[in-house]
């Protein structure tokens, strides 16, 4: 298998899902690196839409369902070829084993790539119009660079905040990606949105308002960007406030 047999979808695809729920390996018996992700059950759909756009990196035995194993729900796990075109990526994106955040590579991601990242790893949080993308595992210097790179090539302005937790008696501290502005979020909201296809992801991109009017206008952003209709953009931000007690009528 060579390049030019190989779409670049599959490719945008794993550059933004390896800042989420993804991972590039090289195993021991393999020359080539294998890209993975699980979700769990309860995301089949999204789950299902992703692996539907890898398929040049997989064949028909690259997904299945993982037995529950008495921590969580069911999951969904992937896990592609191994193949050169991967290690191509994996040389460029690691060193020493470990995801190493470059701007070299930073450069290559799309608006498919920053979507999946987001579907992965990001919420819409507080009141309903900020958002946090969990990027626990990279140290405060990497999430500089991410927050950078969002600037200055999205024009998307993002704070790197700590988070402190307790863990088994400890206090963990990591940091995280937050949109501390209503308008920094809409505009990676609406630099993604064409890329989401799967309504099950929907409430992961919907701003909630009590202003009707502002709600509206949200709406049709949403309808006018991603291939749903109102109904159905309508149907989940129902169920969504209904989940939230702030906006609860």
């Amino acid at each position: 298998m060579n390049n030019s047999s190989l779409s670049s979808q599959w490719r945008e695809v794993v550059l933004g899902s390896i800042l989420g729920d993804g991972s590039l390996k090289v195993q021991k018996g393999d020359h080539n690196a294998r890209f993975s992700f699980k979700h769990s059950i309860h995301q089949e759909e999204y789950f299902l839409w992703k692996a539907s756009l890898l398929k040049d990196i997989s064949s028909d035995k690259c997904h299945w369902h993982q037995k529950k194993d008495g921590w969580g729900d069911q999951k969904l796990r992937f896990q592609s070829l191994a193949l050169e075109e991967l290690t191509e990526i994996y040389n460029l994106t690691h060193k020493r084993g470990r995801l190493k955040i470059r701007r070299k590579w930073l450069n290559q991601l799309t608006p498919l790539s920053l979507a999946v990242w987001w579907l992965d790893d990001g919420s819409i949080i507080g009141n309903g119009r900020r958002g946090v993308i969990c990027t626990d595992s990279f140290d405060y210097e990497s999430q500089k660079i991410l927050a950078r790179y969002l600037l200055v090539v999205w024009k998307v302005k993002t704070h790197v905040g700590r988070v402190s937790n307790k863990y088994q008696g400890t206090n963990r501290e990591y940091y995280r990606l937050w949109f501390r502005s209503a308008e920094e979020l809409k505009k990676f909201l609406c630099i993604i949105l064409p890329f989401v296809k799967v309504s099950s992801m929907l409430p992961k991109v919907l701003l909630l308002y009590k202003e009707s009017n502002l709600q509206q206008r949200w709406i049709s952003e949403v309808v006018r960007l991603t291939s749903f209709s109102k109904a159905e953009v309508e149907k989940h931000l129902k169920l969504k406030k209904e989940k939230w007690s702030c906006f609860r009528e």
